[in-house]
């Protein structure tokens, strides 16, 4: 009998002392930033957010704990109480084409322990620009292609979303082709029939730009090589007698 109830006790004991070990998991702190900000930079005021002074913030040796990351984007200003950024955080980097970017952080304060969750949402900025995947495209349309004919060129790509993204194209005025965009696709259209024994070779421009601001664009030369269609009657330059 005795035996049982020293074992309950030692249960109860144990338990309690990891209960008191372990920190207190406090409620979540968001904060939202641009990208790229120099090293350094102030996120937002912890100390003041936690509802904590300076000289308490400082005693409870508040620390950061980085969360399934390898690297350390941001730290404390102990003499402020400002979560700062300690690198330069490139959201493409970290999160590519994803419409949210999140990075989660733990603060940690002792006597007593807490732990706070931290959330930092990296917000783009448009610091890239679209990108053909060829700066040079080569196309050879016969002369016998009809009006109307549609010939791909490919689409141009942007690093950022968004309204960063890319937003529109423009086709250098010419006489023969307009743009055709629809459903991400990007093509010229004949307008006006091709005649290689007046025109054998056209050259033209096609820009992408993005919606940021200042916006940014992207080029692309495509030449268009003109080939011939058996569309003349051969005639005689003179009439032998």
């Amino acid at each position: 009998m005795g035996d049982k109830i020293f074992s309950a006790l030692f249960l109860i004991i144990s338990f309690v002392a990891i209960i008191v070990t372990m920190p207190l998991v406090r409620g979540d702190l968001s904060y939202s930033f641009p990208e790229e900000m120099k090293r350094g930079s102030v996120i937002g005021n912890i100390a003041k957010d936690l509802g904590l002074n300076l000289g308490t913030f400082s005693s409870r040796k508040a620390r950061i704990d980085v969360e399934g990351a390898r690297k350390r984007y941001c730290d404390i200003n102990m003499n402020t109480g400002d979560l700062i950024t300690s690198d330069r955080i490139d959201r493409e980097s970290l999160c590519g084409k994803k419409p949210s970017c999140v990075l989660k952080i733990d603060v940690v304060l002792e006597n007593p322990l807490e732990l706070h969750r931290v959330s930092l949402h990296v917000v783009d900025v448009n610091d890239n620009s679209p990108r053909f995947t060829e700066n040079f495209i080569e196309m050879e349309i016969r002369e016998s292609a009809e009006k109307g004919s549609r010939f791909s060129t490919g689409v141009a790509h942007d690093a950022d979303i968004g309204q960063n993204d890319v937003q529109r194209y423009i086709l250098q005025t010419n006489e023969k082709f307009i743009l055709a965009v629809e459903n991400n696709k990007v093509e010229l259209a004949l307008e006006n029939k091709l005649d290689r024994e007046k025109q054998k070779e056209i050259s033209l421009l096609l820009t992408a730009i993005d919606g940021g601001s200042p916006q940014k664009s992207g080029t692309v030369v495509i030449h268009v090589t003109v080939l011939d269609a058996n569309d003349n009657v051969p005639v005689f330059s003179k009439i032998l007698s």
